[in-house]
This record gives C-alpha cells, structure tokens and sequence, in this order.
C-alpha cells in the first residue's frame, strides 16, 4: 500500500459568504498571493508527485490556472454541497483510480496546515485500512446551549476533538461510504461522518492547533499572522498542537 499513488481533491467552489466580501474567500488575498493559491503552495510542498483535483464553481470567473503549482492536475466541477462535490471529484478518476489509491481531501480555506502535519498524516494512512484525519483534542470549556441562548449544560471535554483536514482514505471506501449517505440522506459533514455512517472508526491523528479555515473577515489576517509565525519557527510543532512531539506523535481512534 505504500506505493498507492495519492489523489488530492481540494473543494473549492463555495461562496464563502460569511466573509461578506466581494469575490469567493479562497480568492482574498492572504500574504501577498489568493488563499487558494497559498493552499495549494502548501500541499505542493509535501505532495508534489500527487495528482490534484480542483473542484470549482463551473462559472467561476476568479480562478487563474498559474496559481496550480501541480504537473498533474484537472480542474472539475463542484456540486452544491461539499460531500456532492467530493463524491464528483471521485466519479472524474473512476476510470484511472485503483480501489486502494489513498485519497486527500483538504479544505481551500485552510492554506496555514504545516508539513510536518501532511507527512504524519500521509504516513499514517500507509496500513490504515479506515482512514485518518487530522484532529486536535478540545482544549476549551464546552457549552451547550438552549433555544433562548443561554448555557443550558457544561459539556465535558474528553475524548472530543476538533476534525480539521486533510481527511484520507481508500479512494472505494470514500466512494461507497458517500454513495451510501447520499441514498441515505444522512447528514455528511466531513468525510470522515461519511465513514462513520458505515459503522467504521477513522483515525485520529492529533495536528497542530494553528491549522486554521478561514470563515470569517477576522479569520484572514489571523492567518497572515500565522503564516509568518511558522515561517519563523517551521518545527516549533508542540507550540501549536498542545501535547504532541512530532517524532512520537499521539493518536488515537474515534
């Protein structure tokens, strides 16, 4: 399994309207160059034999292919909701991809998740039959509220964890378990809720907490700030992830 070739699907045809700005999130610019471009940059840095899937709006008039830093790559269209989009990316390979190929999929708005991440990530998914995603453990006091907005209990914290991306697996699992969903119409939030709705366990593998998706106006130069944190200290990884070493990475399973 460690010489299955890799497929990157990156959705990136939302609208990202809680930005409120003039054009799609995935194309404000973040230290100097599209974010979309900076995700890109940063995958292509660990994966650059990988094949990409760029899923976008088929009226997208933003998009500009000289931010693709990938030999191999296409553009496809993207659906409505994020798993039809990806179930979309994973119909255009259905001729060329091996049931065992390990696939990616990585949110566009995330252009701040670090190489040591990918390359654990990657690593972790070599004899994984299920699947694994980046995580990090919930380091925050959890509210749950009632209808009127007010704390209707204090959640205990243990064993939750925030999904972050990239999510992968086995290019026929990933393909069954969102057909399956669909038919279903189960509520599929990640990928790994798609394998999940099997009854299988992905694997948590505990990231960097400064994996940030930008979703609000704020969120950008957050991102910024963060981008040239890591260009200052590239291996500070326990700073980001809390507890983790990256040469003896914890993880665990959902």
């Amino acid at each position: 399994m460690s010489d299955a070739p890799l497929w990157l699907i990156v959705p990136a045809a939302g609208q990202g309207r809680r930005m409120a700005a003039d054009r799609p999130k995935q194309y404000l610019r973040l230290a100097g160059r599209p974010v979309l471009a900076q995700t890109l940059a940063r995958l292509h840095e660990s994966f650059p034999s990988a094949r990409l899937l760029l899923c976008l709006d088929p009226g997208d008039a933003w998009f500009d292919p000289a931010w693709v830093p990938f030999a191999d790559w296409r553009r496809v269209a993207g659906g409505d909701e994020r798993a039809e989009t990806v179930a979309l990316a994973l119909a255009a390979i259905s001729a060329e991809a091996g049931d065992e190929d390990l696939v990616l999929v990585h949110d566009v708005a995330r252009p701040c998740v670090h190489g040591d991440d990918l390359v654990r990530l990657h690593a972790a998914l070599i004899d994984e039959p299920v699947g694994a995603l980046l995580a990090a453990p919930v380091a925050d006091t959890m509210k749950r509220a009632d209808a009127g907005g007010r704390v209707a209990a204090t959640e205990p914290r243990d064993g939750l964890w925030h999904a972050l991306t990239p999510q992968g697996f086995r290019y026929a699992l990933l393909r069954r378990a969102l057909d399956q969903a669909g038919r279903a119409g189960a509520p599929v939030t990640d990928e790994a809720s798609a394998i999940e709705s099997l009854g299988l366990s992905p694997r948590l593998v505990a990231g960097r907490r400064d994996n940030l998706k930008i979703t609000h106006p704020e969120d950008l130069a957050l991102a910024a700030q963060i981008l040239a944190a890591q260009r200052e200290a590239p291996d500070d990884h326990e700073l980001h992830s809390g507890h983790c070493n990256p040469r003896n990475p914890r993880e665990t399973r959902a």
